[in-house]
C-alpha cells in the first residue's frame, strides 16, 4: 500500500551548515575506555565535512562560542578561506576570541542586534626560567598577528591597525553595531517580513487539506 501521509526533511546538495556552539577544541582521548573522542569543533572534524562536500557553493557558518585552541581555530579559519564556496557566518550569540577570528573567514558575516564579539590579544600558561619567559612573550607577539591581520582584512580598511591593536589590548566586547561600523561584520540579521511567513502557513495548510482529501478518499 503506498504511503498516503509523508513528512521528508529536504535538503539543498548546494549547502552545507556548520556549527561552532561550543569551545574550540582539538580531540580528546578517554584513558578509562581508551577510545578518542572527535571534538565537533576541531580541525579535524572541519576538514572531513567540507572533503565530504567538495561541491557545494553555500557554507553557512553558526558561531556561539566563547573561544578556546589557537592551533585549531587558525586552521579551520584557513580551511574556509580556501574553500571555494561562498561563507556566511551568523552570530547567534557570541563570538570570543580565536571563534571571532574563525567569522573573519566567512565572505560575510551576519549579526543580530543582540550579538556579541570579543577580541583580545593571545595568551598562554607558561613556566620556566627569565630567558624561557621572554621567549615565550616574543612567540606571543608574532602570533598575534595571526589574528591582528585577519581582522584588518576583512575590515577592508574600516578598522586602522592602531585602533585594532587599543581594541585588543583592552579586550574588548563590541557590539553588532561596532562590529559593523569596524569593518567585521557586514550587516544585521534580518527579520523574515510577515508576509512570507503567511505565504508559508497558507502552503503549509494546502499541504495538510490535501493529504487530508486523499485519506478520506482511501478510507472512502
Amino acid at each position: 500500500m503506498a504511503k498516503l501521509w509523508e513528512i521528508r526533511q529536504q535538503s539543498d546538495p548546494n549547502s552545507l551548515d556548520l556549527y561552532i556552539y561550543s569551545a574550540v577544541e582539538g580531540n580528546s582521548y578517554d584513558w578509562w575506555s581508551g577510545e578518542e573522542i572527535q571534538s565537533e569543533t576541531s580541525a579535524d572534524f572541519f576538514r572531513d565535512k567540507l572533503a565530504e562536500y567538495p561541491d557545494v557553493k553555500q557554507i553557512n557558518l553558526y558561531i556561539n562560542s566563547l573561544g578556546g585552541s589557537v592551533l585549531e581555530g587558525t586552521a579551520i579559519y584557513n580551511q574556509l578561506r580556501r574553500h571555494p564556496a561562498h561563507v556566511t557566518a551568523y552570530i547567534d550569540g557570541f563570538a570570543c576570541s580565536i571563534a571571532s577570528v574563525i567569522a573573519m573567514s566567512a565572505d560575510t558575516v551576519i549579526m543580530p542586534r543582540n550579538a556579541v564579539m570579543m577580541i583580545h590579544n593571545m595568551w598562554a600558561f607558561v613556566s620556566g626560567n627569565a630567558k624561557e619567559l621572554r621567549k615565550c612573550a616574543d612567540d606571543l607577539e608574532k602570533l598575534n598577528e595571526i589574528s591582528k591581520n585577519a581582522y584588518l582584512e576583512k575590515s577592508n580598511g574600516k578598522i586602522t591597525s592602531e585602533k585594532l591593536t587599543e581594541l585588543m589590548d583592552g579586550e574588548t566586547y563590541l557590539s553588532a553595531e561596532q562590529c559593523i561600523e569596524y569593518g567585521l561584520a557586514d550587516r544585521f540579521t534580518e527579520k523574515i517580513p510577515q508576509s512570507q511567513i503567511n505565504q508559508s502557513a497558507r502552503d503549509f495548510s494546502a499541504k495538510v487539506r490535501s493529504n487530508a482529501e486523499m485519506i478520506l478518499k482511501y478510507f472512502k
